[in-house]
């Protein structure tokens, strides 16, 4: 599907009527920095799920695989959300399948995470261990708070000598993790040890791979899904890999700074403040070029010039989103790599 922010549109200088969800019939979110951040809503977030849940399917994708998709599901439902054990997807439940392909059903399988994973094991057979002198036929490697250098240690052992050979399967690879009090480090930081350790890599089953877009995809059954993401590296680039329109949410990880900066595989189809974006009239880029040769690139009252390598801001509009939106179209549009530009600072506030 055409990216509006890559694709942008000439000589058309009113704003689509056309808003985010038009067409779309399943809903995919993330969670965290999405629907809430720690045990707390994000504003508007559950007001417009359940808004679009009126008319269409709605399923939440998770990395985190610290916990179970009843745990989850009891979580959004306190928030006011209407959600069963079966709407949420989870990085542990990719993984174990990911493993049934690789080692025989009712194998020992090493297991570092919480209950998020171990539950997923025990509903697929597997005799879980935490210790490689058990010689387990694989390791499977989850987030938990609870997961520290005794837990990575049996991994690294379990994967190195003898184990060189053995599977090694992570849920995720997110390096950092949103919390109340700021970002964590995430599972990738954790394998990441494992990984330095060993001198080898695992094969990963959460986002930004495929596997759980399409386990998502398939267990709704929708035939025009749009995800919301606050990642750029995990969600938005699965979902670009996916074949799913995105729509990046600017209340979690990523901000301005790192959309101006992101790579052709990671940009969103959509770019909103909040959740109340998704249904109204989404304002997409507009770009002429003046008797200089320099293009001028317009979301309502905002507008960017780029001469060459500079961007300057022409116009800054009411809505600094909208500015936001025009200088990361000028970027990507250019060709050229945010390190070899000159960008007001402005718009990375």
């Amino acid at each position: 599907m055409r990216n509006p922010l890559r694709l942008l549109k000439r000589n058309s200088p009113k704003t689509s009527e056309v808003t985010p969800l038009d067409g779309v019939d399943l809903l995919l979110a993330d969670l965290d920095g999405v629907v809430y951040k720690e045990h707390q809503a994000i504003p508007y977030a559950v007001e417009s799920i359940n808004r679009a849940h009126e008319s269409i399917a709605v399923g939440y994708v998770t990395n985190n695989a610290s916990r179970t998709p009843a745990s989850v599901a009891d979580q959004l439902t306190a928030l006011g959300l209407t959600v069963a054990p079966d709407d949420v997807v989870t990085s542990p439940q990719a993984a174990v399948r990911l493993l049934a392909e690789l080692v025989p059903a009712g194998s020992t399988v090493l297991a570092v995470g919480g209950d998020g994973l171990h539950s997923e094991l025990d509903r697929a057979g597997f005799r879980v261990t935490t210790s490689a002198e058990d010689t387990p036929a694989a390791v499977i490697q989850g987030y938990a708070p609870e997961v520290g250098w005794v837990e990575l240690a049996e991994a690294a052992y379990a994967l190195q000598g003898e184990g060189a050979e053995r599977p090694w399967v992570a849920t995720n690879t997110d390096w950092t993790l949103p919390t109340a009090r700021g970002t964590a480090p995430g599972n990738g930081t954790l394998v990441s040890a494992v990984h330095t350790a060993i001198a080898r890599l695992p094969v990963v089953a959460g986002k930004p791979e495929v596997a759980i877009f399409e386990e998502a995809v398939a267990r709704f059954g929708g035939a025009s899904p749009l995800f919301l993401g606050d990642r750029l590296d995990t969600d938005i680039l699965g979902a670009n890999r996916a074949g799913i329109p995105s729509a990046l949410v600017l209340t979690g990880i990523d901000r301005a700074k790192q959309v101006l900066a992101a790579d052709k595989n990671s940009r969103p189809t959509y770019l909103i403040d909040d959740l109340r974006e998704l249904f109204e009239p989404y304002p997409h880029p507009v770009e002429t070029t003046d008797r200089r040769g320099d293009r001028l690139v317009t979301v309502r009252g905002a507008q960017i010039r780029m001469s060459a390598n500079v961007l300057t801001i022409e116009k800054r509009g009411d809505n600094p989103t909208d500015l936001l939106r025009a200088g990361a179209a000028a970027i990507w549009g250019s060709g050229l790599a945010i390190y070899g530009l000159e960008v007001p600072e402005e718009l990375y506030a």
